[in-house]
């Protein structure tokens, strides 16, 4: 892929850092339902809770991951830092691919089954299964929002390699041969 342009970058750059906050935002209100289901005795309480987390899980959750993802990808592609080229990088696509299937496979159906549980006046087996999809998540967020600022661990093997040859001794006798001629 060619490199993206300024405004491109910078407009992908809001997408992404919008989304990736909106994210965040939503994991933590999920956490804070879940944890009002688990912590309060009130069956209406606990109904509500489930209630707000499913329209949470079944309308918001995961478009707003997918659109972290796709725009992540577009600027790793697209920019210096490429998909393959920094472990930060890669630690990032790698967990966002984890938490968003995680997502999709657990807290959706999870969210789900307690919501339907408690609207047909069941009470939840295990209402800290609420609060744990929720908790590991906004952990994971918020580290990747750390390794985002801090850029720890350098290059990959890959990334090496192709860096390599632009600080070769033969690529820089070619470079400085073509500037003087």
């Amino acid at each position: 892929m060619k490199p993206l342009t300024r405004p491109a970058r910078r407009a992908i750059l809001v997408v992404h850092a919008t989304a990736s906050a909106g994210w965040l935002g939503l994991t933590l209100g999920l956490l804070a339902l879940a944890l009002t289901a688990y912590t309060t005795e009130s069956a209406v309480m606990i109904e509500a809770a489930c209630r707000s987390m499913k329209v949470f899980t079944d309308w918001l959750v995961l478009p707003v991951a997918l659109l972290t993802l796709a725009s992540g990808l577009v600027l790793s592609l697209g920019t210096k830092w490429g998909l393959a080229r920094y472990r930060w990088v890669c630690t990032k696509l790698w967990l966002t691919l984890a938490t968003t299937t995680a997502t999709a496979l657990a807290l959706r159906p999870g969210v789900t089954r307690a919501a339907d549980t408690v609207a047909a006046g069941g009470v939840l087996a295990d209402p800290l299964d609420l609060v744990m999809g929720p908790a590991v998540s906004l952990s994971t967020y918020v580290f990747m929002t750390v390794i985002s600022v801090l850029k720890p661990w350098g290059l990959t093997r890959r990334g090496r390699r192709l860096r390599a040859p632009a600080t070769s001794p033969k690529a820089l006798d070619e470079r400085s041969l073509s500037r003087t001629a």
